[in-house]
């Protein structure tokens, strides 16, 4: 029997562009972790402060790849 409550994979990739949000600012948060990973992989060019979130999402999955993380 299948349970009814059951929640979506949360390793399920989502598409930066297909959000409603994906407009908007990014989040604190967001900033925080690319500025980071933008350190940690001396690309500086790829923070900007005024990013949406859909780009922002962007950056941070090229960085974490660049980085092998």
């Amino acid at each position: 029997m299948e349970d009814s409550r059951a929640k979506p994979d949360a390793n399920v990739e989502k598409d930066p562009d297909g959000g409603v949000s994906g407009d908007d600012p990014m989040t604190p948060s967001q900033a925080s972790y690319l500025k980071t990973l933008c350190e940690q992989a001396e690309d500086q060019e790829s923070f900007a402060d005024n990013l949406s979130k859909a780009e922002a999402s962007k950056r941070i999955d090229a960085l974490r790849a660049k980085l092998k993380l």
